[in-house]
C-alpha cells in the first residue's frame, strides 16, 4: 500500500486538527427578544470576557498540568494557551503541538466572547488539556490511517483504478475518525470534568455550553457525540468524584 501512503497521511494530519466545538454559530434567539447593545455594552462585555478568560487560564492551566504529570509523566505537560484573533475564526477551541513540541491549547475571540461564565471556558479548557492527557492526536491518527489503508486495501482489491482507491482511503480515514473522534470526546469530557471540578469550578454548568449549538448527532459522519451523552459523562463524573 506505499502508493496511497502520502495521501493516508495527509488525511491524518488534517483531522487531528479538527475542532472540539462542532457549530460555529450559536442558535440565535428569535427576532426582538433581546434588545439590541449598545456600544458601550458590547465594550463591557468584552471587558469581562477578557477577565473571565485571563481567570481560567491562572485557575486551570496548573491543574491540567499536574493531571497530566501525575497521569503521562513521560509526555511534555507545560500547556501554552493562544488565542486565534482572526475574525473569520467563528466559535471554536483545539488542541495541538506547538513547533517547540508543548501541548497548546487555542481558544477563538469568539468562543471567548460566546461563554456566557467562567464554569464553561473552564469546562472548555479542561477538555481540551484531557485530549493530549489521553494521547488523542496520535491515537486519531493511527486510527486514521488504519481506516484508510483498510478502505484502500478493499478497493485494491476489486481492481479499482487509482482514483477510486484515493477515495476510497478518503472515506476509510473519515470513518474511523468519526468512530474514535466521539470515543475521544466523552473520554476528554470526563477528564474535563475532574479538571474543572479541582481548579473549583462547576463542570455541568460549563459543559451547558455545548447545548447552544445544534446537536452534532444529526450531522452525517459528525466526530462529536450527541449533546445528551456528552451532559450524561459529566454527570455521571461528578457523582463518581463525591462531593467537592
Amino acid at each position: 500500500m506505499q502508493t496511497v501512503r502520502p495521501l493516508i497521511l495527509f488525511l491524518a494530519a488534517a483531522l487531528a486538527l479538527a475542532g472540539c466545538v462542532p457549530g460555529v454559530a450559536p442558535t440565535a434567539p428569535p427576532p426582538g427578544e433581546v434588545a439590541a447593545e449598545t456600544e458601550a455594552d458590547l465594550a463591557a462585555r468584552a471587558r469581562q470576557a477578557v477577565l473571565n478568560f485571563e481567570e481560567v487560564v491562572t485557575r486551570v492551566e496548573p491543574v491540567a498540568e499536574q493531571l497530566c504529570r501525575e497521569a503521562t509523566p513521560d509526555q511534555p505537560c507545560d500547556f501554552v494557551i493562544y488565542v486565534d484573533r482572526a475574525p473569520d475564526s467563528g466559535v471554536n477551541a483545539f488542541h495541538t503541538l506547538d513547533p517547540q513540541g508543548q501541548p497548546a491549547i487555542i481558544f477563538t475571540l469568539g468562543l471567548i466572547a460566546e461563554a456566557r461564565n467562567t464554569d464553561e471556558l473552564a469546562f472548555i479548557m479542561g477538555h481540551e488539556a484531557a485530549h493530549h492527557i489521553a494521547r488523542h492526536i496520535p491515537m486519531g491518527q493511527r486510527r486514521a490511517v488504519e481506516g484508510a489503508e483498510a478502505f484502500a486495501r478493499i478497493a485494491e482489491a476489486r481492481g479499482e483504478g487509482r482514483a477510486r482507491i484515493d477515495e476510497a482511503a478518503q472515506i476509510g480515514a473519515l470513518v474511523a475518525s468519526r468512530e474514535f473522534g466521539q470515543q475521544a470526546e466523552l473520554e476528554a469530557d470526563a477528564i474535563g470534568t475532574i479538571i474543572a471540578a479541582r481548579a473549583g469550578y462547576d463542570p455541568l454548568r460549563g459543559a451547558a455550553f455545548f447545548t447552544r449549538f445544534p446537536d452534532p448527532a444529526r450531522a452525517f459522519l459528525s466526530t462529536h457525540p450527541p449533546n445528551a451523552a456528552r451532559i450524561g459523562v459529566v454527570r455521571r463524573t461528578l457523582a463518581a468524584l463525591g462531593p467537592p
